[in-house]
């Protein structure tokens, strides 16, 4: 399937600043997180991808045309802007039934289509309210439901969680994965904070100083690892015995046992040094990466 966005020797310069430098990346259907620090060159992607401005060389394109070039496919995206932008002494109702219209939505539909986005991001009870008075998390749910209310193919999302509490925060990361599975959205997820990804995201694409550094499926790149993690719950000191004579190399921090480089085995082992120590065990996992981990470790 080709994808949905792409980036081809992608280059944007301000001057003599290099925003990004000769990029090139996919994205795909499902939520792709585009991740980086502040001044990576996310922003100046996403204005790319908008059509709002040109590339110094090489493409940006959606849906296989050039969004600064073509009205229509640039029809078919939403945006959720980082900046506060609502206005304030405007109920959300009619906010988002004024967006709609302007997407091209007829006027009833876009009636029925702003009554089922406001429910979809828990803001129904309070759609006649004007916006002036909502809390951050309503106003950040504002912005998403007007991103998605025309309905488009693909949704560029630019810091969603930006401003929230962590409770906030958890429940904007749930509604951006409700989003794409109850509507079929895609989105891309513009974020400097990992953890939002990979709670998130089936794939990443990371900018650093304006160049690609990583893509990949996020399930790929927190793959299992070969260590084995054992926690016991009784007789450590004879359960690490047994290990050790049936010559696993494990290493004991005082909570977890762990093997590095383990193979079938190993299980075995452990097994039977439980038999015979009477330790019961309490868990038995291969440890799995973080993206914090890969990034820590990754040559600089």
């Amino acid at each position: 399937m080709p994808p949905l966005l792409e980036a081809r020797s992608l280059t944007k310069r301000y001057g003599g600043v290099v925003a990004l430098d000769d990029v090139t990346f996919d994205v795909q259907e499902g939520v792709t997180g585009l991740l980086g620090p502040n001044g990576a060159g996310k922003s100046t992607a996403m204005k790319l991808f908008l059509g709002l401005i040109r590339p110094t060389s090489g493409a940006a394109s959606i849906l296989g045309e050039e969004p600064y070039r073509s009205i229509d496919v640039r029809s078919r995206i939403g945006y959720m802007p980082e900046n506060e932008s609502l206005p304030k002494s405007v109920a959300a109702s009619e906010f988002l039934m004024h967006m709609a219209q302007v997407s091209g939505l007829p006027p009833a539909h876009a009636r029925t289509r702003a009554a089922d986005v406001l429910r979809h991001v828990g803001l129904h009870e309070e759609r006649y309210r004007p916006m002036g008075e909502y809390s951050t998390g309503m106003k950040q749910r504002v912005k998403l439901a007007q991103a998605i209310v025309h309905d488009p193919v693909l949704v560029l999302l630019d810091e969603p969680t930006a401003g929230l509490d962590p409770e906030g925060r958890q429940e904007m990361l749930r509604l951006i994965r409700r989003t794409a599975g109850a509507f079929g959205i895609s989105v891309m997820l513009s974020t400097h904070l990992m953890g939002d990804v990979e709670r998130t995201a089936d794939a990443v694409i990371v900018l650093e100083s304006g160049v690609l550094s990583h893509q990949d499926a996020v399930a790929k790149l927190t793959e299992e690892t070969e260590t084995l993690l054992v926690e016991v719950a009784d007789r450590r000191e004879e359960f690490a015995a047994a290990l050790a004579a049936k010559g696993a190399q494990a290493q004991d921090d005082g909570q977890t046992f762990m093997l590095e480089n383990a193979g079938e085995d190993d299980y075995d082992r452990i097994r039977d040094a439980a038999v015979e120590s009477g330790a019961r065990i309490r868990r038995l996992s291969p440890e799995r990466r973080a993206l914090t981990d890969i990034f820590r470790s990754a040559p600089q």
